[in-house]
């Protein structure tokens, strides 16, 4: 049933990315090619849902989808004497990724950096020594858990997160999975009202369609989107409190603030380069970038990121602990070659022109508003990465508050399912054995609950 429906999204949405940017192109979705790249989008696509059990990594069908489609694409317009023609829209579509790519692997770096100097080690620490009950737990995680994603990412924050219920609710499993799925709603709903809580808030930054300052009408959507279901689900809790664990908190290196710090800097300096200079926001990550790499020289220097020295030889130091070619080795590089193949593969499936066929009949016969519910729904079947790209390729005719929605929904549609969002696939294996697709399923209903106050809360604050 699940590939059924794979199936059927894929050949809705597989119109997505950036594709119509530049030279004239043919309607070929009604020919061999165009239906052969549509069959080999979603064999590819298969193989990523099931990289659990195949232990196939999904960058790999993906890339190979992405390959295969665009040969085909300039094979047809060579022969019909316009060789250039998928070289112009190929390249439109790379530049795209390359902004994204540079964009994410910077943020990666950072988030890696702060792993190393146990920033969020500490933070564990604490709150597992606290000594809350059940239930402060569940609320505590969930909160932090909605108001560190829209910095830290909604994936980075949910293993955060996790990790403390894993920690202190081990001897309890239906705490554990409780708090995962809340831990899940509340990363999503953090996300979606920052440019930096989510890959598709991002790609709409981006795009110029949302203004930095603007995200922020979907606060209080947000809110109600976590609470709701928090609200309800707290009232199932085991009662009491897991035992108190003994030990101390662990240290922060040296310089692990100054990095939490330098982060803020810039996410700022990528703000102002969009807002003020009118520049794309990589271009400031990208001089953030520069700051880590001139404080990461700083540590290795003045000895800061030393560890122990009881193994170095006598008359010589040890200074390099900190390598901030490390932290960037350890960025999630099957992710990023993911939404390479995603972006060329599905590019290449809307140059093709199923693009527009797709758009017609949703924000033109279904409505805007009925569309961008459908895309959050859609989102937690299929990853809303594709999903995101399809609109904001279709270029719909709607007004502010239309792409203000589509935003909300993709970002926190994926709460419906466990697999709906990275932050649910990946709890699902860090919390394995407790947190599962069906105990996730259990709580969809209170979840949807959640999702459609959150757009009417939206409807009424930001229009429709």
């Amino acid at each position: 049933m699940k590939q059924l429906l794979f199936t059927l999204v894929a050949l809705v949405f597989s119109g997505s990315t950036f594709a119509s940017g530049g030279g004239d192109s043919i309607d070929l979705t009604s020919h061999w090619i165009g239906y052969t790249a549509l069959a080999i989008f979603v064999l590819s696509y298969a193989l990523v849902i099931l990289e659990e059990k195949l232990h196939l990594r999904k960058s790999k069908p993906v890339l190979l989808a992405a390959g295969i489609i665009w040969i085909l694409i300039a094979a047809f317009y060579n022969s019909q004497g316009m060789p250039h023609s998928a070289e112009v829209a190929i390249r439109h579509n790379f530049l795209e990724y390359a902004e994204l790519f540079f964009f994410l692997l910077v943020a990666m770096t950072y988030i890696n950096a702060m792993l190393e100097r146990n920033v969020f080690d500490a933070l564990r620490d604490v709150l597992i020594l606290k000594g809350y009950s059940y239930k402060a737990l569940f609320w505590l995680t969930g909160i932090l858990a909605f108001f560190i994603s829209p910095i830290a990412d909604n994936l980075t924050t949910a293993l955060i997160m996790c990790a403390v219920v894993l920690a202190v609710g081990k001897d309890e499993p239906k705490f554990v999975a409780m708090s995962c799925v809340n831990i899940v709603v509340g990363a999503n709903a953090g996300g979606a009202f920052s440019p930096f809580g989510d890959i598709t808030t991002l790609m709409v930054w981006q795009k110029g369609i949302v203004q930095f300052t603007e995200f922020f009408a979907l606060f209080i959507p947000a809110v109600v989107n976590y609470v709701i279901p928090a609200f309800i689900m707290q009232f199932f809790l085991p009662k009491g409190s897991p035992k108190s664990g003994a030990g101390e908190v662990t240290q922060i290196k040296k310089g692990g603030l100054t990095i939490v710090g330098l982060f803020i800097l810039t996410i700022f300096t990528a703000v102002s380069f969009h807002n003020f200079l009118h520049l794309p926001p990589v271009f400031g990550m990208m001089l953030g970038l520069a700051y880590l790499k001139l404080f990461g020289y700083y540590i290795k220097k003045s000895g800061q990121g030393k560890l122990n020295t009881s193994d170095v030889p006598a008359g010589r130091t040890r200074t390099d602990d900190f390598d901030i070619f490390d932290k960037i080795a350890k960025a999630e590089w099957d992710t990023l070659f993911f939404f390479y193949g995603v972006i060329l593969a599905v590019g290449g499936l809307g140059y093709i022109g199923y693009l527009g066929l797709i758009s017609e009949f949703m924000y033109g016969q279904l409505g805007a508003t009925t569309a961008n519910i459908l895309v959050g729904v859609l989102s937690a079947i299929v990853d809303n990465i594709p999903v995101m790209f399809a609109v904001l390729t279709m270029q719909p005719d709607m007004n502010h508050a239309q792409w203000l929605l589509v935003t909300l929904t993709a970002g926190v549609g994926g709460s419906l399912l466990s697999i709906g969002s990275a932050a649910g696939v990946a709890l699902m294996g860090q919390a394995r054995g407790y947190y599962t697709f069906f105990s996730h399923l259990k709580w969809t209903p209170v979840i949807a609950l959640g999702y459609g106050a959150s757009i009417y809360v939206h409807i009424l604050i930001n229009g429709s």
